[in-house]
């Protein structure tokens, strides 16, 4: 078999070639990208960081009510925000929060336009499903390698990081949610003489709002997944005493990090659950 192994597709090789080239001529695309992203990120950390924390609790609080008019979702909100602050985790909580909140403005962003265009091309979509399947399946680890050569170290190498891989999330939703819109409702929007920006905008994405809605559940959820992988190339938040803990074998650390991150995940959840009708 050395005469197979001797013969092998430089994928690495090719690989490197194409990031040093990239690096090389669009650096100053990369340098662009690096200061919106760190503008979105101070700008949502100041918003976070800078309220009394019962502030913030307050006004999240109100939005889970908004949203899910439900008092006992509330009161969980609030419980677990107290349960943060109780075990001295909340500069931690709000910048795990801004690199979540960070990557759902830009997925969603990206993710819910290429949604709809997918809808409405077919084609379009059947050639995005590969990539769409290689960005989800290839180990995230990968994706900081890239990032570090472009980006450096820090919140915004892990921002893109988060992004490439949460990203199909809500394409495919978006896409499942427009595409599924009934063909009655199109048919008497056509009937009426709508136009097509008529049509999507009162027709099609109310009707694909539920999906969009469980788009942007499941982009907070494998954002959040992300804090501890994105902390391996500097990112602040919760993932830090994960891997303090890992480093130094710290069990009563790790497991109190880690049971903060499970309860983070449980709060966004059931803020932005979407109600079965």
């Amino acid at each position: 078999m050395d005469w197979l192994t001797d013969n092998k597709i430089p994928i690495g090789p090719w690989a490197k070639s194409v990031f040093d080239w990239l690096n090389r001529n669009l650096g100053f695309v990369f340098d662009w990208i690096a200061e919106a992203m760190e503008g979105l990120i101070d700008s949502i950390l100041w918003a976070l960081e800078t309220p009394h924390p019962f502030v913030v609790v307050a006004i999240f609080a109100a939005l889970t009510w908004v949203l899910q008019r439900s008092w006992k979702t509330t009161l969980l909100i609030v419980l677990g925000f107290f349960f943060i602050l109780n075990q001295g985790y909340w500069r931690e909580t709000m910048q795990s929060l801004t690199l979540v909140l960070s990557a759902c403005v830009v997925c969603m962003g990206i993710g819910v336009p290429i949604g709809i265009a997918a809808a409405h091309r077919p084609r379009l979509y059947r050639a995005m499903v590969p990539v769409l399947d290689l960005m989800q399946t290839l180990p995230t680890f990968v994706y900081l390698i890239p990032a570090i050569v472009f980006f450096g170290i820090g919140m915004v190498p892990g921002l893109i990081a988060t992004v490439i891989f949460v990203l199909p999330a809500p394409i495919r939703l978006t896409y499942l949610g427009v595409a599924s819109t009934p063909t009655a409702l199109l048919e008497a929007a056509q009937a009426f003489g709508a136009t097509k920006r008529q049509v999507l905008f009162k027709v099609e994405l109310p009707s694909a709002l539920p999906q969009i809605m469980a788009g942007l559940n499941q982009t907070i959820m494998l954002s959040l997944s992300m804090v501890v992988i994105a902390a391996l190339v500097g990112a602040s938040g919760l993932g830090v005493p994960v891997i303090r803990a890992l480093n130094s074998v710290n069990t009563s650390l790790g497991f109190e990090s880690g049971f903060v991150i499970v309860v983070v995940a449980i709060m966004l959840d059931r803020m932005l659950r979407v109600k079965q009708k």
